[in-house]
């Protein structure tokens, strides 16, 4: 008989450690259904390795967000995906501090399924996938479209080994392609194509995070794997692996020039892809001048960053053919936020829902201009993670001294803060934190409106964020 556990908290996960957490599950993760402790985490920074010599690159923990309350070993944490799918639980066996986070790891079970999202039919489990092979199978795992000698490259390492081609399109969290657009680059090739919610792992070294693919296709029937898009990788990928590995053809077009074909809008070389590729890879890397904007005007109270950031929408809207929506700081309480506070939690979830939405507004190519007071570089480098997933990002420092934004005090809301009327004023009671990665600062005290917008204007021409 189990025992119980001392107490149960619940967490909402993000959906890279959802994905994580699913493949862990599934027994696409060589640990199995868990997540590593203290010392396995070290070892696999270390060498690549768990402390019992499987080799693997992942140090899989589960980070508590901020104001979780305290969780102890033999506690029961559940899992909470984006859906509010309560889909995991994990049973705590440690519970370490590491760079300011309390990382958890123990063993995991699934409660529920999670929704299987677009193309489910793709989306098997990795021994519903090795169950339909029928001879050596050669996986490409891929998270962009595959071209012309990626193909070429792919048939003909099958036809030399007798092996059947399975790809493994990976459509995790944080990938820039769309599940719904890589699927339609690569059906119309005609080879057996499963889906793997693998995220992204930004924080995974290049040849790390290639090693990491090949051990999940080796976990879902791969005898040999293919890695297209290697760019360079074919050093240090292929050693003790569960595979053998090959690196296919860089191609003659090497990624930095077609980012930069693609960011101009200007065509492709002949017969470099396929039509069906050629669209995927538009609708995920669309000309910078057609690509969804967020620009974040950040300053205190006064400074003028509300009336820069209207002079800038209409210069927009003149000078472009941008759609423009203004999310300006009072606005939003009246509408979004309506309901909200001005305590610090209040006003940090009042600039994250402006990101999120400004975010969805850029995601669908659209232009969002924000001008709340955004005091916390913590909040604000959420809005440049949301904004960044979902196109471009500019952040405008309003930088205008207190002094001057206390002596202008259209609203009173100064002299309310020095008399103890509003608590937690920012520049007064509360902390401004003048963010270090503005990518233009502004001083309206000493710049012109007429300049300010010149100056915006220069930015994004340079940026080739409009015509």
């Amino acid at each position: 008989m189990s025992a119980v556990p001392s107490s149960e908290v619940s967490v909402r996960v993000d959906d890279a450690t959802a994905d994580d957490v699913e493949l862990a599950l599934s027994g696409a993760y060589a640990p199995g259904p868990r997540l590593l402790t203290a010392p396995e985490r070290a070892a696999v920074a270390a060498d690549g390795t768990l402390p019992d010599g499987t080799g693997w690159e992942l140090p899989l923990a589960l980070a508590l967000p901020a104001g979780t309350e305290q969780v102890t070993s033999g506690d029961r944490v559940v899992l909470v995906d984006s859906e509010a799918v309560p889909f995991a639980a994990l049973t705590v066996a440690e519970a370490a501090e590491e760079d300011g986070h309390t990382l958890l790891a123990g063993p995991l079970e699934r409660l529920r399924p999670r929704s299987p999202g677009i193309f489910a039919s793709l989306r098997l489990a990795p021994q519903e996938v090795r169950g339909e092979q029928g001879g050596p199978v050669l996986a490409v795992p891929c998270a962009r479209p595959l071209h012309r000698h990626d193909v070429d490259a792919i048939l003909a390492a099958a036809a030399r080994d007798g092996a059947q081609v399975l790809l493994l399109g990976l459509v995790g969290a944080g990938r820039e392609v769309p599940a719904e657009q890589l699927v339609r680059a690569l059906r119309p090739l005609g080879l057996r194509t499963r889906l793997v919610p693998l995220p992204a792992h930004p924080g995974l070294q290049p040849v790390a995070a290639a090693r990491l693919a090949v051990r999940v296709a080796a976990a879902y029937g791969a005898d040999r794997v293919l890695l297209p898009h290697a760019d360079g990788l074919s050093q240090g990928v292929g050693d003790g692996l569960p595979v053998p590995v090959e690196v296919g053809p860089e191609g003659p077009l090497p990624a930095p020039a077609l980012a930069q074909l693609l960011d101009r809008g200007e065509p492709l070389p002949e017969g470099f892809t396929f039509p069906e590729a050629e669209r995927a890879l538009r609708h995920a890397h669309p000309a910078t001048t057609e690509r969804g904007l967020v620009m974040l005007f950040t300053g205190l109270s006064g400074s003028g960053k509300s009336t820069v950031a209207r002079a800038v929408v209409e210069a927009v809207v003149e000078r472009s053919d941008r759609t423009v929506t203004l999310l300006d700081g009072d606005v939003v309480r009246t509408m979004l936020s309506s309901g909200l506070g001005f305590s610090r939690p209040d006003r940090e979830l009042n600039v994250r829902r402006i990101g999120w939405v400004a975010a969805e507004i850029a995601r669908h190519g659209g232009t969002a201009v924000c001008a709340p007071i955004a005091p916390y570089a913590s909040v604000r480098a959420d809005v440049r993670a949301m904004a960044e997933r979902a196109g471009a990002y500019v952040l405008v420092h309003v930088s205008t001294p207190l002094q001057v934004c206390e002596a202008r005090d259209r609203k009173g809301l100064y002299a309310k803060a020095r008399a103890g009327l509003i608590p937690e004023f920012t520049g007064i009671s509360d902390p401004y934190e003048a963010p270090d990665d503005a990518d233009l600062v502004l001083d309206t005290s000493v710049v012109t409106l007429e300049e300010c917008v010149e100056r915006v204007w220069r930015l994004l021409v340079d940026r080739r964020l409009v015509g």
